[in-house]
């Protein structure tokens, strides 16, 4: 999971508006570069698909990997996706033993919830904007249980704080 939220947890304005990301300085692209560099593999819910469609309606940004997008109702597969109906975690857990995977879980948050009941989020990257939103659409929602992590790492990008965990599933209450 690689994501970036508010300092009060929330990835998006009621609205579904990221301006408020954009407004803050940050260094470069703030280390997604890098990390597009190891992915293959792109798993987005649909209201997160939809919204990237709405964003950039001429250029797909996740053409060069394999993308998965799950939808509760049938969709037809487009020349870069592959629409999924069935259980996350049936779905993810073989795709992760596949060789060489990276799988980016990367939105929105039911997705994210789904996944990190199931088990298969190994680790969790959050960049924390300098933005109180007061409200929004919150990154974590309604999960079924506590989750363990371990913090790998944190890096800077100017006003932005990266925070790189480790899921500890064994742990997880």
């Amino acid at each position: 999971m690689f994501i970036a939220m508010s300092l009060d947890g929330f990835i998006a304005t009621e609205d579904e508006q990221l301006d408020w990301l954009y407004s803050v300085e940050g260094e470069g692209d703030n280390g997604y570069g890098k990390f597009m560099e190891q992915v293959d593999c792109v798993l987005i819910g649909r209201k997160t698909y939809d919204w990237i469609r709405r964003e950039s309606p001429n250029e797909f940004p996740y053409k060069d990997q394999t993308c998965y997008v799950f939808s509760r109702t049938p969709q037809e597969q487009t020349q870069h996706v592959t629409f999924i109906q069935e259980d996350i975690g049936s779905f993810i857990k073989p795709l992760k033993t596949e060789l060489g995977r990276t799988i980016w879980v990367v939105g929105g948050g039911e997705i994210l919830r789904a996944c990190l009941e199931a088990n298969v989020i190994d680790e969790i990257i959050v960049t924390i904007a300098p933005v109180i939103l007061g409200k929004g659409v919150p990154l974590f929602v309604g999960l079924a249980q506590q989750k363990s992590l371990t913090l790998i790492g944190t890096q800077q990008f100017n006003q932005f704080i990266e925070l790189h965990y480790k899921v500890n599933v064994a742990e997880s209450c």
